[in-house]
């Protein structure tokens, strides 16, 4: 098995010497680590991985390798009790019982019998309408079906949760990714204003030759290399829903870092709030406030949006509406000031455009963003630049 995870390793680009092979068979060999999965995998990370660039690629690798041997590496224990979030069985409901389940109310009614349900429940429940617990028709819980709930723990299905409470690990974009990308740089290069800024440092041959011609002697002339002039914030949705689109947008991301030398990026979760981040490792502990940007960058920056707009409504409506955290200001507040700070701001969505009228909170931030929403395919991104281009800031 350590063979072929050499081998994958390889293939994924990853550095896997003889030597660094060697290094953890001998690290082994002396039980410099506990005999754990876990350990396994920080041990092997920390020998193989030699680029903070790569971790991702390595877990990518290291779940296809060992799955089954070790899984969730890295979470961290939510509050609720363990056993209640452990899926015991699959049920599946009739149409008629899925019409049954009606919505429980408003974000307020919801958030408040939630914590009554809390302080009451003194025990683990499954298949019921009420309690926290799986399998059932509660908006409590999860692997259950209702159209507006508070999703603990486990994998969403229904996809209409209005909050999630568990602890989520998102992966960084590898901006590296080349398959697919050369028709999506084509397509940025509209965006493109080229300008000689910084050193003299490219010679210039038409003014060598004229200058020369001139003086009567050799008169070498010097300028700034030619760069694209164009700035440009990237805001990445990243997690849950958008799980599906993760390769598309890192060919997107890979080409817009080789086609725009001034470009910024930051990721966000379903909706813009007070805080964004640049390493999904360090999202909660490294976040850099939505204030300082719109303070820190120039009206002149270009803003571009990716991410499939699919939330709760509540997420972009109401203060304490985002899924992970008690967001102060609703998302739709921050959204609007991003698009009056920078007249120039359009958004990218990855899911096909004949889904966006099915989905209230798509039509809401296609409304904030001023309807300059663009499907993610190469006719959207080229009608998107040309948007970009036409606005100044």
């Amino acid at each position: 098995m350590l063979l072929n995870f050499i081998d994958e390793l390889r293939a994924a680009g990853i550095s896997a010497s003889l030597k660094e092979h060697l290094v953890l068979l001998e690290a082994l060999d002396k039980d410099v680590i506990e005999q754990t999965p876990e350990a396994f995998y920080y041990l092997s990370r920390a020998t193989f991985v030699k680029d903070e660039g790569l971790l991702d690629r390595f877990d990518q690798v290291f779940q296809k390798v060992f799955k089954g041997i070790l899984t969730d590496y890295g979470q961290q224990p939510v509050e609720i009790p363990e056993e209640w979030l452990k899926k015991l069985a699959e049920r599946y409901f009739s149409p008629e019982e899925m019409e049954a389940v009606k919505a429980l109310g408003s974000w307020d009614e919801i958030m408040e019998t939630l914590k009554q349900r809390l302080e009451e429940q003194q025990k683990r429940h499954q298949g019921g309408n009420k309690w926290v617990g799986t399998n059932g028709t509660s908006p409590f819980g999860h692997s259950g079906y209702n159209p507006e709930g508070v999703r603990i723990g486990g994998e969403g299905k229904q996809g209409r949760a209005i909050k999630v409470w568990e602890k989520r690990e998102f992966a960084n974009l590898d901006n590296t990714r080349e398959l697919g990308t050369r028709n999506i740089k084509v397509a940025l290069r509209r965006l493109r204003r080229f300008a000689r800024e910084g050193a003299a440092e490219e010679l210039d041959l038409d003014a060598t030759i004229s200058g020369t011609a001139k003086q009567g002697w050799l008169d070498v002339v010097m300028r700034p290399e030619r760069h694209n002039a164009v700035k440009v914030l990237l805001f990445l949705d990243v997690g849950g829903s958008m799980d599906p689109f993760v390769r598309l947008v890192e060919e997107l991301f890979s080409a817009a870092t080789a086609e725009f030398k001034n470009m910024e990026f930051f990721y966000f979760h379903n909706c813009l709030y007070e805080g964004v981040w640049k390493d999904n490792r360090r999202r909660w502990s490294q976040r850099t406030p939505t204030w300082d940007l719109l303070h820190k960058f120039g009206h002149d920056y270009k803003v571009i949006f990716v991410g499939d707009a699919a939330m709760s409504p509540y997420e972009i409506s109401h203060p304490g509406g985002s899924v992970e955290h008690m967001n102060e200001e609703a998302g739709a507040v921050w959204l609007r000031r991003v698009v009056q700070t920078y007249p120039a701001t359009v958004w990218l969505n990855p899911t096909p455009e004949r889904q966006w009228s099915y989905s209230a909170s798509t039509r809401m931030i296609r409304e904030i963003v001023g309807d300059a929403m663009y499907a993610l395919t190469l006719d959207g991104l080229d009608a998107a630049m040309r948007e970009l281009t036409r606005k100044k800031g």
